[in-house]
């Protein structure tokens, strides 16, 4: 045996500038229309999950899809390439660097002098989105909370910000095999702690996908 006790490795980290994409429909609005900021899932690009969006009449809506800065092949064959917002690996580290990046959108397209500014998240997005939304005291007219779980560290007062007529749609599939695997009890009963009498919460008929049906301006 050796006299010396094992060596582990010491965490060092670096700060730098980047460049990332994020992805648009329509024109912007600064009167009575819709400004929409929508989270993809695991796996997903920004620039296809934006084609769930097109039906909107783009003449009122307009679409802002960050993207997922961690790529990857999603199969052995290397033919399709996905994205993945956090992981369990450092996942407060990794969102100080998402939000500095929606931080910088956010100026850019002008989001805090939005009045109508829908909140989308499917999926993996979800929790993006609640992070996004509690940390950065983001003012949305609704939240949509696709097919994920709301983070288990946030609580009803990291959302006192939100106006009195914001309200929050919660949407699971019947037989969605993630929401069976978190609990469907226990994601709404967070879900209602958290958001209280805004919440309204929508079982539909389906799995994990995103039905385009459920997108709507209203």
């Amino acid at each position: 045996m050796s006299d010396h006790e094992p060596e582990y490795p010491t965490e060092k980290s670096v700060s730098y500038t980047t460049r990332e994409p994020y992805f648009t429909l329509g024109n912007p609005h600064r009167g009575a229309g819709n400004t929409w900021i929508v989270f993809h899932g695991i796996g997903q690009l920004a620039r296809f999950f934006l084609r769930n969006f097109n039906h909107l009449d783009l003449t009122r809506n307009y679409v802002l899809a960050p993207q997922a800065p961690s790529l990857y092949y999603t199969s052995d064959t290397y033919d399709r390439v996905g994205a993945s917002w956090l992981t369990r690996e450092n996942t407060q580290g990794h969102m100080e660097n998402l939000l500095a990046y929606l931080d910088v959108m956010a100026a850019e397209e002008g989001l805090k002098d939005c009045n109508n500014l829908i909140a989308f998240g499917y999926s993996q997005g979800v929790s993006v989105l609640c992070r996004w939304v509690a940390r950065r005291r983001i003012t949305c007219r609704r939240i949509v909370l696709y097919a994920g779980r709301i983070p288990e560290e946030l609580r009803p007062a990291d959302f006192e910000h939100l106006p009195e007529g914001c309200r929050v749609e919660l949407y699971h599939g019947d037989s969605d095999p993630m929401a069976d695997k978190w609990g469907r009890k226990e994601l709404a009963d967070h879900a209602r702690k958290v958001f209280g009498s805004r919440l309204e919460i929508i079982n539909y008929r389906g799995g994990h996908e995103l039905q385009r049906k459920w997108i709507r301006e209203k």
